[in-house]
């Protein structure tokens, strides 16, 4: 069976020569640990959940490839087929990768959300972004209203933006 650690030294390889994506992956993955971990997740979720928090964006290269453009829906659209590419040459179980590659069509889809791996995906990957984008204050709080639901990951927003 695949492992997380050969699965970040993957998609280091897969993300080479561009660090700020590497850099987003590696924390979003740590967060999305950090909050599974506190929200007491088993233990397959939380191997979906890093799994998927580690290959998220992994639709980022075709969408520029094929579009010119990173846009959320393209990333979705085209990160199914990569992510199930490496998962499989991995030896991740099929389980895992069909759960992975729906989180990874979903990531920027804050609707319908359908599991704990789900939720937890979004407030990592938006704990991550609200930093890098240096979002607002008052986007921050219009996250929280709308679509955080962990207590770890509320308080981790709060905390880290001091509100």
């Amino acid at each position: 069976m695949g492992n997380l650690a050969q699965l970040a030294c993957a998609m280091t390889e897969y993300e080479r020569g561009c660090p700020e994506r590497i850099q987003h992956l590696m924390k979003v993955h740590g967060f999305a640990r950090w909050i599974g971990e506190a929200e007491g997740l088993d233990g397959d979720t939380q191997l979906v959940l890093e799994a998927a928090a580690l290959v998220h964006d992994i639709g980022i290269h075709p969408a520029l490839e094929k579009y010119a453009s990173a846009a959320g829906p393209l990333q979705e659209r085209e990160g199914e087929a990569p992510a199930r590419e490496m998962l499989t040459r991995l030896g991740f179980s099929k389980d895992l990768i069909a759960r992975v590659c729906f989180l990874v069509t979903h990531h920027h889809t804050y609707t319908d959300v359908d599991g704990l791996d789900y939720q937890i995906l979004l407030e990592a990957d938006f704990l991550v972004n609200a930093f890098e984008n240096k979002i607002s204050p008052d986007a921050v709080l219009a996250a929280k209203e709308h679509f955080f639901r962990t207590r770890t990951g509320i308080k981790m927003l709060l905390d880290m933006f001091a509100l």
